[in-house]
């Protein structure tokens, strides 16, 4: 295999004049390589060529701050999942509204207790799996059609859906064992169908059947947010920090920084590159990396969600003019 290089394309986002973005909570490839950006702080769908100039922007005034995930069919439809109304709505490649998926504003019983206690101590207050949604985090398209949501931070399950959003089955409980979760924030569905699920506050990846059935778990991974596998089967991985104190269902708490990261491995789990240091803000590392995906040249894109996670961009810890957005190009 040809070794894994890649530079940062500086100063890639074209962002229109007026426009902000502090998070990007989702970012998304479509068959022709134009790169669809879900964000907050102005929540919206902003569309850019490869090269980064701005195409066009949909969904305003549509979602709440709290847009999380957006993913593209192979039929070029853009899925967004908003874990503030508890919704999945899905797009034409245009914009045009085609269909949402749960109540909107309406959370299902699960127990979750919204407050503003650790991310540990919320998701404790999860005493069962739920129907869909209570605060969903992401969305994949099967080579079938069917839909997986991962759902999120206020239950602990993933729902699968037909491509007309019929609710189809469910599986998951509050845990760290196996076909447990403790905030499932990421999904993608393999070719051959199996599902994985980044299962963020358990340190892990799930591999499932397309029925649910648990198959196998990868450990090399801290706080996983965001699963992508691109056309040579390789599975890319955004990862979340641990600082000191914080406390980990399966480690116990942390005694140490440990920094955000993206990592790269084959089809069979072997760890190809890995990047990341405690200069998070600094080109090519991560504060926050929330999302990922690879076009079709190999070129990598990373969303962050620097001003929300944890507080500290609201708390004034993280510099305004940390990227939330960046490009990698494959050497």
């Amino acid at each position: 295999m040809t070794e894994l290089k890649y530079t940062v394309v500086e100063g890639w986002e074209q962002l229109p004049q007026g426009y902000t973005h502090r998070d990007v909570a989702g970012v998304a490839v479509d068959s022709r390589d134009r790169v669809y950006v879900l964000t907050r702080m102005q929540a919206r769908v902003i569309v850019y060529q490869r090269d980064g100039r701005f195409v066009s922007v949909f969904g305003e005034g549509l979602f709440t701050e709290r847009t999380h995930g957006i993913t593209i069919g192979s039929d070029d439809s853009v899925y967004c999942v908003d874990d503030g109304d508890h919704t999945v709505r899905k797009f034409s490649p245009e914009g045009k509204l085609l269909m949402t998926i749960g109540s909107v504003g309406v959370a299902s019983d699960t127990g979750y207790i919204e407050s503003q206690a650790p991310t540990h101590e919320r998701l404790a207050s999860i005493k069962y799996g739920g129907l869909p949604f209570n605060r969903p985090t992401d969305v994949a398209v099967a080579p079938n059609g069917d839909l997986y949501v991962s759902d999120g931070y206020g239950n602990a399950r993933i729902h699968r859906f037909s491509r007309d959003g019929d609710l189809i089955q469910s599986w998951g409980q509050p845990g760290t064992g196996p076909g447990q979760f403790n905030l499932p924030h990421g999904i993608w569905v393999a070719p051959d169908g199996r599902v994985l699920v980044a299962d963020r506050e358990n340190d892990r990846i799930q591999f499932f059947s397309p029925t649910g059935e648990y198959q196998d778990q990868w450990t090399d991974v801290q706080r996983p947010t965001d699963i992508y596998i691109d056309r040579g089967g390789l599975i890319y991985v955004s990862e979340l920090a641990w600082r000191s104190g914080q406390v980990s269902f399966v480690h116990g708490k942390m005694p140490e920084n440990r920094p955000s990261r993206v990592s790269i491995f084959d089809p069979k789990g072997k760890l190809l590159l890995r990047w990341g240091s405690a200069d998070g803000c600094a080109p090519g590392n991560f504060w926050a990396p929330h999302t990922l995906c690879v076009d079709s040249f190999g070129d990598l894109y990373v969303g962050e969600v620097v001003y929300s996670f944890s507080g500290l961009g609201k708390a004034g810890l993280v510099s305004q003019d940390c990227h939330t957005l960046q490009k990698f190009a494959r050497r």
